[in-house]
C-alpha cells in the first residue's frame, strides 16, 4: 500500500537530544588556532621591558653599578693630589704616604683591598689605597660620638653609588671631628658632615678615576 502524503512529509524523527546538540554545534563559534606569533613578540617586549627597569636601577645608583661624571679631577670637587708610585707590595708591608688619608700611593696586591661597607674599627692605608686604584671612593673619619658616627652610616648609606663603589672607616690620623672623602689622586677634607659635599664628590668620581675601574 503506498504511503500517504501526511508521512512522506514527516519522513523519520529526529531524536530531541540530537537536535538540540546540533544546534548549539552550529551556534557555537570555532576558537581560532593561538596566533604564535603574536606570543613571541608579547614575550620579546615582557623581556626588554623588564631589562629597561633593571639596567635603568643599575644607572640610577639605586644599589647598582652606576658612576660617577668626571674622569679626572674637577674644579670644585676636593683638592687635586700628586699621584704617586702605584705598585703592589707584601701584604703587611707598611707603607709611607704623602698624606693622610692618602690619595694614591703603593699598596697591598688584589684580594686585600676592602669589600664596599662602614668599617667602625679602621682600614689599614695599605687596603684601602688599593680601593682607591679601582675607583671606589674611601671615606674616612674621626668624629667624636656614636651619635655622628650613626649620622654619618645614613648619609653615605642614602648615596646609591656608596653600595657599588664606597668604603667607610675609622681613621685615628685625622685630627677629631673631621671626615675626609678620597678618590685617586683627589682628596676632600671637612670638619664635621657635610652631607651635599659627601653625595656631590661621590657623583663626581665614584667609579671614575684611577688605573682601573672595579667595584669593591
Amino acid at each position: 500500500m503506498p504511503l500517504s502524503r501526511h508521512r512522506r512529509r514527516r519522513g523519520r524523527a529526529i531524536p530531541r537530544g540530537a537536535r538540540s546538540a546540533g544546534t548549539l554545534a552550529a551556534a557555537r563559534p570555532r576558537k581560532r588556532g593561538v596566533n604564535k606569533l603574536y606570543l613571541l613578540a608579547s614575550l620579546i617586549i615582557a623581556v626588554l621591558v623588564i631589562g629597561g627597569f633593571a639596567l635603568g636601577g643599575l644607572s640610577l645608583g639605586g644599589g647598582g653599578a652606576g658612576t660617577g661624571k668626571h674622569s679626572e679631577y674637577a674644579a670644585g670637587l676636593g683638592e687635586q693630589q700628586p699621584i704617586i708610585s702605584s705598585t703592589h707590595v707584601p701584604r703587611g708591608e707598611t707603607v709611607e704616604y704623602s698624606s693622610f688619608p692618602p690619595a694614591s700611593g703603593d699598596h697591598w696586591p688584589p684580594g686585600y683591598q676592602a669589600r664596599c661597607g662602614f668599617y667602625p674599627e679602621g682600614l689599614r692605608d695599605e687596603s684601602a689605597v688599593h680601593n682607591l686604584e679601582h675607583g671606589n671612593i674611601v671615606v674616612s673619619y674621626n668624629l667624636s660620638s656614636p651619635a655622628e658616627v650613626d649620622q654619618l652610616r645614613k648619609v653615605v648609606e642614602d648615596i646609591g653609588l656608596a653600595a657599588v663603589w664606597g668604603v667607610t672607616r675609622f681613621y685615628d690620623r685625622l685630627p677629631e671631628g673631621q671626615v675626609a672623602v678620597a678618590a685617586w689622586g683627589v682628596l676632600d677634607t671637612m670638619q664635621g658632615i657635610d652631607r651635599d659635599r659627601i653625595k656631590k664628590f661621590f657623583e663626581g668620581y665614584a667609579g671614575t678615576l684611577g688605573p682601573e675601574t672595579i667595584p669593591c
